[in-house]
């Protein structure tokens, strides 16, 4: 998905993943040749493009940087702990390994959850911060929200850098921290680090977009492939798993007279007695919850459509859950309804990547005619 979003004026030379189904949408989509499917561990800087690249984008593993991983976070960089997540202290000896060759990526893009500023009291936000310091990149981080975009609540943590010697337009600099992209939590992660690698560091001053203007409800489909209408007796259970407060929510919908479509997840909340029940939540304000793969966390995504008295509800199909991230409708998604939704939780906002790479990467990089990208999913 960084892919689709970077456009076609950037020429992609290497890509990998370690999911063999994920490498297989890949080709599907982009064809064979860049992807080399494997565990990043395993790799060398000889499986590398022997040029300079103008980005190295990295999107690793959030599971452990998340609720649904417990925080374990990213480990050290040679310990003997492994954490999903810990595959960022492999990306990262590849890029030393380029930058010892002569072949620094020009700007790199790392890609994370909300979870990555405060993960282990902030020592992960501190360690990825200083690694790239330390190699001699300009950096800064801000905290963009899908739903600026897409009708989908997904903030994500985008750590941007430049390598020293490139040529940062001062208007792409802030003097400050911007409301928009760098809210307390960011800003309390960075006073917290080192002197030496606060100076190494920048706000980005990234423009905000145009309002979005699609709801929940416009990527909605009466008769989507893949899925189907749960029974009224399925509903009325989603419905008796909810909170008093979640069904007000769902009579004030009834009482509105109008179509309206909300998001559920299924969550496991502690009830009166402190005993742990599952429960179902549902938001109507036109954004679905975050999507996340169908393994973990809160699972997948139900929807609920209220017409009058008239509910009924369904998962969300794999197709709407990728318009969701921003693919078109020519995006080819696995067969298989999990393996698609996978693809789609685990996946980064296709707008986000464009807005980044328009008015952060290209002006850092321009005056070349085509960009090259080294991508580590």
């Amino acid at each position: 998905m960084a892919r689709a979003g970077l456009g076609v004026s950037w020429r992609c030379l290497f890509a990998n993943d370690f999911n063999e189904m994920k490498v297989a949408t890949y080709e599907k989509n982009w064809g064979r040749g860049d992807m080399k499917g494997g565990d990043v561990a395993q790799l060398t800087v000889v499986d590398l493009p022997n040029e300079t690249v103008d980005l190295a984008w990295a999107s690793f593993p959030c599971q452990d940087l998340s609720l649904a991983g417990e925080y374990r976070g990213l480990g050290r960089e040679f310990d003997n702990v492994s954490t999903r997540s810990g595959t960022f202290w492999p990306f990262w000896k590849l890029m030393r390994g380029l930058a010892h060759g002569g072949r620094a990526p020009r700007t790199i893009v790392l890609e994370n959850v909300y979870g990555c500023l405060t993960s282990r009291g902030g020592k992960d936000f501190a360690a990825i911060s200083s690694a790239l310091a330390s190699s001699h990149y300009r950096f800064g981080a801000a905290v963009v929200d899908a739903s600026h975009f897409v009708p989908q609540s997904r903030p994500r943590v985008f750590f941007v850098a430049a390598r020293s010697g490139e040529s940062i337009p001062k208007s792409i600099i802030a003097d400050g921290p911007q409301p928009d992209w760098h809210p307390k939590s960011l800003i309390k992660a960075y006073e917290a680090l080192d002197i030496e690698t606060k100076k190494n560091w920048m706000w980005w001053a990234i423009p905000r977009p145009r309002k979005r203007t699609s709801a929940f409800a416009d990527i909605i489909e009466e008769r989507p492939s893949g899925v189907t209408w749960h029974t009224p007796e399925h509903t009325e259970y989603i419905l008796s798993l909810m909170t008093p407060l979640h069904l007000q929510k769902v009579a004030t919908a009834k009482e509105s007279g109008m179509k309206v479509v909300g998001s559920v997840y299924r969550r496991t909340r502690p009830d009166e007695t402190g005993l742990k029940r599952q429960r179902a939540e549902v938001r109507f304000d036109d954004i679905a919850g975050c999507l996340r793969t169908p393994a973990g966390g809160s699972s997948r995504q139900t929807i609920l459509v209220v017409e009058g008295n008239n509910v009924r509800s369904r998962l969300l199909s794999p197709r709407e859950a990728a318009r969701l991230m921003g693919l078109r409708d020519n995006y080819r998604l696995p067969a298989g309804y999990n393996d698609a939704y996978h693809v789609c939780g685990d996946g980064v906002c296709v707008p986000v990547v464009r807005h980044l790479a328009r008015h952060i990467l290209e002006p850092v990089l321009r005056g070349r005619s085509r960009k090259t990208l080294l991508a580590a999913e």
